[in-house]
């Protein structure tokens, strides 16, 4: 969601199409923007069954984008407010995000597919949420976690959530990244998430261990153009750079292995502690809560779970820390973090009485740095496309394609002063850690 709206609309200039128009003109509605099937109807039939009351009618709905290019590559995010009468009379004003797939956009739908994005974000809404808030209430942890979902619609491929924009949660600025305090507020929420997914996965015979297909996965490379994509272009910005030379040729010769690498991180290990893994944890999936007089952050909510996986908590743990932070914490506080995620996890799964072997602090900084690549790639292929600035290109198919379009958007990811000044400092670090190697 969006900065000056639940994040505000970057370069997203809404057009009123005609049968959005022709909608309009009968009634109070505004739709901009909106889906040929995101209409009164729906979201009055929506409304009904969530709250149970057959006679609502809506009185006035506006229907905008909830996002601007570059802030959203994993679906179509729309925002609702809705003014209905209930049964009893009373008028009452909702304010919803609607999220949906790349309908019209055959390319996008056809990449995707083999994820199977939609169909287990919108059961993880459903069944496992829930059921991990259920278990942090019986240990007396009332901390919410989650967005309210309103609406799980299998048919469309359609979830409704409350905008948590009503109740003053914006996006964080990704261009700037997170502050410690901030950091801790997600590593918090994440460790509570985790520990009680490793609960549910044990009391009920391993069944989130079906969640298989994150973004590297045994079952499709349809991704590799873009990892690859941008492996290339970050070796071609390298090697401008004086003295950078030897760090291009060893990203080029990670070309032929890479996604094996990835797909590595992935790979269950067992004996090992185990999580649902957000599977894509960064800036612009959690939304905050700032205190109006201090303007520091007081509250969050992790939102988007398209590629939950189980898996080894380094997933989330390392994309993060890779991802989403200021440019010092990123540099210098990332094992201070990680101990600070971990007191919180293992504290939680004691609470619960997990019955498997909790590792200590030592175990589990060994358990993760197995699969430390995760950091490199996150840095080097994840956080230029996290920082861009250059908004024109930025789209799904621009990520997923090898035309010249698709280069031109790449290459213009590693412009970025941001990104640069990131990969200068950590490619000494990754080369005498060995994340360079193709035979690691």
């Amino acid at each position: 969601m969006s900065v000056s709206d639940l994040i505000g609309a970057l370069d997203a200039i809404p057009k009123l199409s005609a049968a959005a128009a022709s909608a309009a003109s009968n009634s109070n509605s505004v739709f901009m923007d909106a889906p040929d099937w995101l209409t009164e109807t729906y979201m009055q039939d929506a409304l009904r069954d969530f709250y149970g009351d057959q006679r609502i009618k809506i009185t006035c709905l506006q229907v905008h984008p909830a996002l601007g290019k570059g802030e959203n590559y994993g679906g179509v995010l729309t925002r609702v407010k809705a003014q209905f009468t209930r049964r009893d009379g009373t008028c009452q004003v909702g304010h919803y995000i609607v999220k949906s797939t790349f309908e019209s956009d055959e390319f996008a739908r056809n990449a995707m597919e083999p994820y199977d994005i939609f169909n287990r974000e919108m059961n993880i809404y459903e069944e496992v949420l829930p059921k991990l808030k259920a278990l942090l209430h019986e240990i007396e942890d009332g901390e919410e976690i989650f967005a309210e979902t309103m609406t799980v619609d299998y048919d469309r491929s359609v979830l409704i959530f409350e905008d948590l924009s009503a109740r003053e949660f914006v996006m964080p600025d990704r261009l700037t990244g997170l502050d410690l305090k901030l950091a801790r507020l997600v590593l918090r929420k994440l460790a509570k998430m985790h520990a009680t997914s490793a609960v549910l996965n044990e009391r009920e015979d391993r069944a989130l261990e079906s969640y298989d297909r994150g973004m590297f996965n045994r079952h499709t490379d349809n991704y590799a153009p873009c990892f690859l994509g941008m492996l290339q272009a970050a070796s071609r910005r390298v090697a401008q750079w004086p003295g950078y030379e030897w760090y291009a040729g060893k990203l080029e010769a990670l070309l032929p292995v890479y996604m094996e690498l990835g797909k590595r991180v992935f790979d269950v290990c067992p004996g090992q502690i185990n999580v649902l893994a957000h599977g894509d944890l960064w800036t612009n999936n959690v939304l905050v809560k700032y205190d109006k007089e201090t303007g520091e952050a007081e509250n969050v909510i992790i939102i988007d779970f398209q590629y939950a996986a189980w898996g080894s908590p380094a997933i989330d743990l390392f994309y993060f820390l890779n991802s989403s932070l200021e440019f010092d914490l990123h540099l210098n506080n990332q094992e201070e973090l990680i101990h600070y995620y971990f007191n919180i996890f293992s504290d939680t799964l004691r609470k619960l009485r997990f019955r498997a072997a909790i590792p200590s602090m030592h175990q589990f900084h060994q358990q993760i740095q197995q699969k430390a690549f995760y950091g490199m790639h996150t840095t080097i292929a994840i956080f230029p496309i996290q920082r861009n600035v250059e908004t024109a290109d930025a789209d799904f198919n621009a990520l997923m394609q090898s035309n010249q379009r698709a280069i031109n958007f790449k290459n213009a990811c590693y412009g970025n002063p941001a990104s640069q000044r990131i990969m200068r400092q950590l490619l000494p670090k990754f080369e005498q850690e060995g994340l360079l190697d193709a035979d690691q």
